[in-house]
């Protein structure tokens, strides 16, 4: 009996966190009217943040692009935190551009708070350094800030990698729909703009800067948008390794972040921020993975004991399921990326990228000091 209750109890979170919630928060968007965007004549000034750690491979390139953004009244503050490959002189040969360099570093959360201590334009931005703007997202996300709600702006991320791009696809209808239903609980930091006035001081230890950033906006009593034609592209990591390495730190910085944010657990004080925080992430960041693990186990152990046909049906699924997963990863290895087993490759790995990345936060393995990725040439 304990084994029914645990496999449809399983069945019943994975279905809610990959489905259910999404289906949910679609019909909540419908009802909701769009927001107002304000005419480009009336964009109020910006600084736009690019924190930089040995980006100088790909850091002229990325101020050219942001000054070919062409918004009105846009300054650029460059931290090399940090840096020791010159990034700081590349950066400081753009005369409309204010770089900060130190020699000691401390980290992005560090990086971006000593830079918003010169910020006095009404907006600022914080993008990384290794993606770059799509024509005119910097005046499509300023737009929105002629609602007083808006607290802050998000991009839609765009990696040219399958197995992600696809995962980033599904990411930006989920942000379409919970932007439009109330707000969207976690920016992508590859672009996030915001009002400079309610910017709160970021620990210096942050791991995921975006996401406390923009969830703490939210606190406030403001909303965070999504405008999914402000593109920040970047391609994807170069190997599995290099991507193992990135995401087993998102992931220990969502733990680090649902620490932190216990606010968001009050749902009498705030329900539909809290509805969607938990929905949204915390049930794929934390119970997700270990229901996924149950599920399968529990599932062969009521076939084993004679279960009906729905679970040998199910068994085979799995099976076939996890199998395609195994072959995308010895295709992953010798960096082969087979279309039908690489998506649920990438599914299993960033399951397992959470269960990892919970061990580290528990262990105290992971810093805020990012570590630069290598990623594939675009």
């Amino acid at each position: 009996m304990t084994a029914y209750i645990i496999y449809w109890l399983c069945a019943c979170i994975l279905f809610y966190s990959f489905i259910g919630y999404g289906l949910m928060i679609a019909a909540l968007a419908k009802a909701k009217k769009a927001r107002v965007v304000s005419p480009a004549a009336e964009l109020p000034a910006m600084t736009i943040i690019i924190p930089a750690y040995n980006e100088a491979a790909l850091l002229q390139q990325k101020i050219s692009n942001t000054l070919a953004q062409q918004y009105p009244q846009l300054q650029i503050f460059v931290v090399t935190d940090g840096s020791t490959d010159g990034s700081e002189q590349i950066a400081s040969a753009f005369p409309h551009t204010r770089v900060f360099h130190r020699a000691d570093r401390q980290g992005k959360a560090a990086a971006i708070n000593e830079a918003m201590r010169h910020v006095h334009s009404p907006l600022a931005a914080i993008t990384d350094a290794n993606c770059f703007l799509s024509p005119g997202s910097l005046q499509l996300l300023a737009g929105h800030f002629a609602d007083p709600l808006i607290g802050a702006m998000s991009g839609e991320k765009k990696v040219e990698e399958e197995g992600e791009g696809l995962y980033w696809k599904y990411e930006s209808w989920l942000k379409t729909n919970d932007a439009r239903a109330g707000t969207i609980v976690g920016a992508a930091g590859e672009i996030l703009v915001f009002r400079t006035a309610i910017y709160e001081p970021l620990e210096p230890d942050t791991i995921l800067d975006d996401f406390v950033l923009s969830l703490r906006i939210c606190l406030k009593g403001y909303k965070v948008g999504f405008e999914p034609q402000a593109l920040a592209i970047e391609t994807g990591s170069l190997n599995t390794a290099e991507e193992a390495k990135r995401k087993f730190r998102i992931a220990a910085g969502g733990f680090q972040a649902m620490r932190r944010l216990k606010q968001l657990w009050q749902f009498w004080r705030h329900p539909m921020l809290s509805f969607q925080y938990i929905s949204h992430r915390v049930t794929r960041w934390s119970l997700a993975p270990v229901c996924l693990f149950l599920f399968f186990v529990v599932n062969i152990i009521l076939v084993v004991n004679g279960a009906g046909n729905w679970y040998r049906f199910t068994a085979i699924l799995q099976c076939f399921f996890y199998g395609a997963a195994f072959v995308g990863w010895l295709g992953a290895r010798v960096g082969k990326k087979w279309r039908f087993v690489y998506l649920p490759y990438y599914f299993v790995f960033m399951h397992w990228a959470v269960i990892k990345g919970w061990y580290r936060f528990q262990q105290k393995r992971q810093d805020a000091l990012w570590e630069k990725s290598q990623r594939a040439t675009g």
